[in-house]
């Protein structure tokens, strides 16, 4: 099959048309555009990588599994590295997301700058081509004005060389002469006209050509250089799943490694505290208790002597006592 080329099928049968011309420059800036695109795009997403390996270091950092022992704190501890490490990893995957864009925003920068040339140089033959055609078609108008004159002063002599006086047909004449030399000149120009636009409708095919090919290289440039930086972007991409996949492996071989009946052991033999549980606490019935506790005398307190009686004197009456017979209260 027969390869389609941009110099071959962006042609128009109308001199001064840009249509094919324009639809190659559209389409390019469409490819800009896309270039720009996907340079925001790749940027966007490392600044995405970069927020989320921010947010894994310090989850990182935090406290999982202080209180733990032995080999489980171990595998946690792995776990957390781990951990850090993939947030490095994707610290580094933002890095080269960056490096990807700057490089495209490099290439596009560079394809810019070299069609620009190429643009205003076309620019310019496509101003003067359509500056030379109007001034050949103002030319052709003037020539075709000119031959007219010319023919109808031939025809108006003609018609009186018969009936005019030798005076007049002399002005007829001279009126003929100017009106041929007057044509002769404008043909002239005219054909003047239409050699120099030939001659720049062929400077304007060499460059249209010319800018053709070389629109149509940046473009196979553009289309490569873009399907290679969003391969390159997916193989960091898939990178990363590997990265992180290893990562976690590490840590699934440390929870290999962890015992649970040795971290058991381990606690025990580290916060034992006795092995003699406590001895069972009887039922006592309160009444069993009081019948069988031992009688207990209260002690007797020692008792005083009577007192003695008062000393009397000699003339003090006597006072009887409870102990006396004959003792009373009452006294007659």
């Amino acid at each position: 099959m027969r390869e389609l080329h941009f110099k071959d099928n962006f042609w128009n049968t109308d001199i001064i048309s840009t249509a094919g011309y324009d639809s190659i420059i559209q389409h390019l800036n469409d490819g800009k555009r896309t270039c720009k695109e996907i340079e925001d795009f790749m940027k966007a997403r490392a600044t995405i990588e970069e927020k989320y390996a921010k947010e894994l270091l310090g989850l990182s950092k935090k406290v999982c599994g202080h209180s733990e022992m032995n080999t489980l704190k171990r595998s946690l501890d792995v776990f957390k590295l781990q951990t850090e490490n993939a947030s490095l990893s994707h610290l580094h995957l933002a890095q080269n997301m960056r490096e990807e864009a700057k490089k495209l925003e490099d290439f596009r920068e560079k394809q810019k700058e070299a069609r620009k040339k190429v643009e205003q140089h076309m620019d310019a033959l496509h101003k003067q081509k359509a500056a030379q055609y109007k001034k050949t078609a103002e030319a052709k108008k003037t020539y075709e004005q000119k031959c007219r004159d010319k023919e109808e002063a031939e025809q108006n002599m003609n018609r009186n060389a018969t009936t005019s006086s030798s005076k007049q047909q002399e002005k007829l004449y001279a009126k003929t002469q100017q009106a041929k030399q007057t044509a002769e000149e404008a043909d002239r120009i005219y054909s003047q006209n239409v050699s120099l636009l030939g001659k720049m409708r062929e400077e304007w095919l060499n460059e249209h050509v010319k800018a053709c090919e070389f629109f149509e290289k940046q473009e196979v440039e553009r289309i490569s250089t873009l399907r290679n930086v969003v391969w390159t972007h997916l193989n960091h991409l898939s990178q990363q799943c590997v990265t992180s996949d290893e990562l976690y492996e590490e840590v699934r071989k440390s929870l290999e490694q962890c015992n649970v009946q040795e971290d058991i052991e381990h606690f025990v033999n580290l916060r034992r505290t006795g092995d003699k549980p406590p001895a069972s606490v009887p039922y006592e019935n309160f009444y069993n208790n009081q019948r069988s506790a031992p009688i207990r005398s209260l002690p007797t307190a020692g008792r005083r002597a009577a007192a003695p009686p008062p000393p009397t004197a000699e003339n003090d009456p006597l006072y009887s006592t409870v102990a006396e017979p004959g003792y009373s209260l009452i006294r007659y």
